[in-house]
């Protein structure tokens, strides 16, 4: 399921001040067969502020429209007695949601990079008892877990490789799992974001039908920069 989300008018301005200071000179270039760094780099950005303008360096808020609609979200499914995994690809990303569930009254746990007891934490999310909310970080946890005591699953930022997606959402879908799983993809409402999605949806078409490496496939493109940041 697709969560839309739309951006608060300071959001909004943050996004198009980023766009507007990096677009265009970035695309000149890509266009001209310069280096693709600069265009992730304003890539990164623009994602960034999709999900919090704290990520954005520079800007400081406490809320963003996003984690306003994650905490909902997971508000409701925690009172209806299900358990969430929530991905990120930014630990920073995580760090600001920490607070708002604290708030909340919300308890969770947290695997990253840092975590050094993973078996612990996984032990602690899995049982009964343990917190309904389990913050991942994508490249920590988004394989190789089984973490069946979840039936929602939030991503917070699309990724324009569709199997990095599907491989964290699997980790609620695996052997034992006796309920259905929601996976929710939260975007940001008329932003690059929305873009990514549908380049998901053509990486996933041309990997489906490839003959040979489908990795490839899923790996992004000059053209695919050029078509996000147009």
């Amino acid at each position: 399921v697709v969560l839309h989300c739309v951006l608060s008018d300071e959001e909004r301005g943050i996004y198009e001040a980023i766009r507007a200071a990096t677009a265009s000179d970035v695309i000149a270039r890509l266009e001209a067969g310069g280096n693709v760094l600069a265009a992730l780099e304003a890539l990164l950005r623009l994602r960034q502020a999709c999900c919090h303008p704290a990520l954005v360096p520079g800007q400081d808020a406490e809320d963003s429209a996003k984690l306003a609609l994650l905490l909902d979200r997971l508000d409701t499914a925690v009172a209806d007695g299900h358990k969430a995994l929530v991905f990120s690809q930014w630990t920073t990303l995580l760090d600001l949601v920490e607070p708002r569930l604290d708030q909340a009254g919300i308890s969770y746990t947290r695997l990253d990079g840092a975590t050094r007891d993973r078996a612990a934490v996984l032990r602690r999310f899995q049982q009964e008892s343990g917190p309904p909310v389990f913050l991942v970080s994508l490249k920590a946890g988004g394989t190789g877990l089984n973490l069946t005591a979840a039936d929602h699953v939030f991503l917070l930022d699309p990724w324009w490789n569709p199997a990095v997606e599907e491989q964290a959402a699997d980790r609620a879908h695996r052997i034992g799992q006796e309920r259905p799983v929601f996976v929710y993809r939260m975007v940001a409402e008329n932003t690059v974001e929305e873009r990514i999605l549908a380049l998901q949806e053509k990486k996933r078409s041309v990997s489906e039908t490839a003959l040979g490496d489908s990795g490839a496939a899923l790996r992004i493109t000059r053209d695919d920069l050029l078509a996000l940041l147009r």
